[in-house]
């Protein structure tokens, strides 16, 4: 049974009191162990933050899978609210910011993330003045939609978590340590809410 309980802290987006609710249910994510996933949301504004924590300790780190394969797009990706994910050959990223959520997901689902972003950055762009940059855009598109399917494509996916808490779960994804420049530089995503053992 997945409990609803009240947190004694203030909403970080619109300040009220007394609106706030944790809900953790723990689960185990197949060949990644049990972990307990945090939601803590705001009744009164709609914010929420979701976060996987392991529950053993885990070790900065970072994973990349060379994406060129159809089977591939059905592999898990756990990604905490502390990982940098990105396509490297496009030299897309997308950094933690200070309301990042954690998700479980597959290859798919990540790459979708990036093509949603494409596609309204595209919508913003004036036809005329922007035609180098709408071009280059529909190419990275077209490479992210095309894995698998064009021979040519070859993408590789990377996700980076100072705290350790996300994987690519594939045969041939492979893990690293995180460099100490790596580890002094990426953003780690929201402060984490501080609970006290009663919650």
């Amino acid at each position: 049974m997945i409990e609803e309980k009240p947190v004694d802290i203030p909403c970080p987006i619109c300040s009220n009191h007394g609106e706030v609710n944790m809900i953790a249910h723990i689960s185990e994510i197949p060949y990644f162990g049990e972990h307990t996933q945090v939601t803590v949301m705001c009744h009164d504004c709609g914010w929420r933050q979701t976060d996987f924590i392991p529950a053993e300790g885990k070790k900065a780190g970072g994973w990349t899978l060379e994406l060129n394969d159809l089977e591939q797009l059905k592999s898990r990706i756990v990604r905490s609210s502390s990982c940098t994910v990105s396509i490297l050959e496009l030299d897309l990223q997308v950094n933690p910011g200070t309301s990042s959520t954690g998700y479980v997901s597959n290859v798919e689902g990540v790459l979708n993330r990036f093509t949603k972003i494409i596609d309204m950055v595209i919508g913003d762009l004036d036809a005329e003045e922007s035609s180098d940059d709408i071009t280059r855009l529909q190419n990275m598109r077209y490479q992210i939609t095309n894995i698998g399917i064009d021979e040519n494509v070859m993408l590789t996916l990377e996700l980076l978590d100072p705290h350790g808490h996300s994987m690519i779960i594939d045969k041939d994804a492979q893990e690293r340590d995180l460099t100490g420049e790596e580890l002094e530089n990426l953003p780690v995503g929201p402060d984490p809410a501080v609970f006290s053992k009663d919650d």
